[in-house]
């Protein structure tokens, strides 16, 4: 029996990779701030810690997949909390539980990003300077004086959102090259919108409704929860054994639409 760590299983594309995983047989430790095997609050320190330390003790210190799922949108406030959620918690699993990974039979990661990644380019940026030498301080500063400044005042989640995304996107690429050599497999899924309790909170927020709304991909509706679980499930399989270090877009063709040069 496989053993699966999940984060974010209390709802959305966590609880479907929950059920999925469930069903395909497995050993399922939910990490959530609520109603999950392992309650913990992935945007701090000693919250990820927690969560490590338990999930190490639930898995006998062997884990064969682990799915970062866990998230906050970009209408959360503070916005600083979705940064230390997106980024940094998603980071402390990944290396915290790389060692249980290598025990693990045909082991394996994927974590969630998005498609919003890619929506501006944050090369040479202070802030995913800041993300990747692991500067939480500093990301936070930033993020909490971009919610100051008047010119950036209403799109402070947003830049949150995305650059988080787009820095854990990074780091698990910079980590495909020794976790290759391990022989753990390292993935990332670039969802657009999906259809989950976090999406809808989004909707009706005045700041950023409008734009989630209009954030149509080209075959026209959301994601289901049940899709990109399926996609993790298959990256998580045996059947996707040399797939690794890779972004895999389930947007409906939306990052093609936008970016079709850029591949």
């Amino acid at each position: 029996m496989r053993t699966v760590v999940v984060t974010g299983t209390a709802s959305g594309m966590g609880a479907a990779v929950r059920q999925r995983m469930l069903a395909e047989g497995c050993q399922v430790i939910g990490v959530d701030l609520r109603d999950a095997d392992i309650v913990a609050d992935l945007s701090t320190a000693p919250g990820r810690t927690a969560a490590i330390d338990a999930a190490l003790s639930r898995s006998g210190g062997r884990i064969d997949q682990l799915v970062c799922c866990a998230g906050l949108g970009p209408h959360v406030d503070p916005a600083t909390l979705v940064a230390s959620v997106n980024y940094f918690g998603v980071v402390a699993l990944l290396d915290g539980l790389f060692d249980a990974l290598c025990r693990g039979s045909d082991p394996g990661a994927v974590v969630v990003s998005s498609n919003s990644a890619t929506l501006q380019s944050w090369e040479g940026s202070p802030l995913r300077d800041a993300y990747l030498a692991g500067d939480e301080a500093g990301v936070l500063a930033m993020v909490a004086a971009a919610g100051q400044a008047e010119a950036t005042r209403d799109q402070a989640g947003y830049i949150a959102y995305a650059s988080s995304k787009h820095a854990v996107t990074a780091a698990a690429r910079q980590r495909a090259a020794a976790w290759g050599r391990a022989g753990v497999r390292l993935n990332v899924v670039a969802p657009g919108a999906v259809e989950t309790p976090l999406l809808q909170a989004g909707l009706k927020d005045p700041r950023y409704g409008d734009a989630i709304r209009d954030f149509v991909s080209p075959l026209g509706r959301r994601a289901r929860p049940e899709e990109v679980a399926a996609l993790i499930a298959f990256l998580c399989g045996p059947d996707a054994a040399y797939l690794h270090g890779n972004v895999v877009f389930i947007d409906g063709g939306l990052d093609a639409a936008q970016r079709p040069l850029m591949f």
